[in-house]
C-alpha cells in the first residue's frame, strides 16, 4: 500500500493546568483541643522550640492563609520573625468574603505582598493589597488554589481561624495537619477549637487523618498528620 502524499497526523499533548498547591494545616492548642480564650481572645501557646518551628515552616511556604476573623481578633503581621528564623515572606492571603479587613491591619502595612480574597459581591478595593473575587456566599477555594497555582504558589501554610480550617478539611483540600499541644488547659464551652464550623453530622463522613510523626518540643508535644483522601 502507497502512503505517499498521506498528510501526517500530529497529536499534540493536552493543555495542563498547574498542580494545586500542596496544603499545610498548622495550629497549637491546649490539652483539651482549644485555640483561644472563651471570648475568642488568641492567647500564645507555642513554647519557644514551636515558635521556631513556625516560622521554619513560614520561611518554606509560598503562601500563608487566614480568615479575616484572625485579622480582626489578632490583627496578625504574618510575617517571619527574624528572632526565630531568617528567610523570605510569603505571599499573606487573607479570605475575607465582606471586604472586612481594616485599612490599619498589619497584612496592609507594606513589609509582605497581600492578596484579599472577597466574594464577587464585595466592591471594596484595598490600595496596599491585591484584590482576588470568588464565589457567592462564600470565597471559593478550589478557585482560589487553582488561581494560587497559576502563579507559581506550591505550598500554602493556613494558620486559622478554626471555621477556615475546617472549610479547608469539609472540602478534602488539606494534605497535612500540624499540632502543638501546649501543657495547658483553656476549658470553656465558647472557646474555639482548631476546627470550628458546622462540624460533621456523623462518624462516617468525619475526616480521617493518618499520625506520620510525633515529637516532644520543651513541655509540649507536636503531631504532624496527613488528611486521608
Amino acid at each position: 500500500m502507497n502512503f505517499a502524499g498521506t498528510r501526517k497526523l500530529v497529536i499534540r499533548p493536552a493543555h495542563r493546568m498547574p498542580v494545586r498547591p500542596r496544603v499545610i494545616i498548622n495550629a497549637a492548642m491546649s490539652v483539651d483541643g482549644k485555640i483561644a480564650l472563651s471570648d475568642g481572645k488568641a492567647v500564645r501557646l507555642s513554647n519557644d522550640e514551636d515558635m521556631r518551628r513556625v516560622h521554619r515552616l513560614r520561611t518554606e511556604a509560598d503562601a500563608i492563609l487566614v480568615g479575616v476573623g484572625t485579622v480582626l481578633m489578632d490583627d496578625p503581621k504574618l510575617t517571619v520573625k527574624a528572632e526565630y528564623a531568617k528567610g523570605r515572606n510569603p505571599l499573606r492571603v487573607v479570605l475575607d468574603t465582606q471586604g472586612r479587613t481594616p485599612e490599619k491591619a498589619h497584612v496592609l502595612d507594606g513589609t509582605a505582598p497581600t492578596l484579599i480574597v472577597t466574594s464577587v459581591d464585595s466592591d471594596r478595593a484595598f490600595p496596599r493589597a491585591e484584590v482576588l473575587r470568588c464565589g457567592k456566599d462564600e470565597v471559593d477555594l478550589v478557585f482560589l488554589l487553582d488561581h494560587l497555582a497559576s502563579r507559581g504558589i506550591k505550598t500554602v501554610l493556613v494558620e486559622g481561624g478554626s471555621t477556615v480550617i475546617w472549610s479547608f478539611l469539609r472540602h478534602r483540600l488539606a494534605d497535612e495537619l500540624k499540632v502543638f499541644i501546649s501543657s495547658r488547659v483553656l476549658g470553656g464551652r465558647s472557646s474555639p477549637t482548631v476546627a470550628g464550623g458546622q462540624g460533621t453530622s456523623s462518624l462516617e463522613n468525619s475526616i480521617r487523618l493518618r499520625l506520620e510523626r510525633s515529637e516532644r518540643l520543651g513541655d509540649g508535644v507536636l503531631l504532624e498528620y496527613s488528611v486521608v483522601r
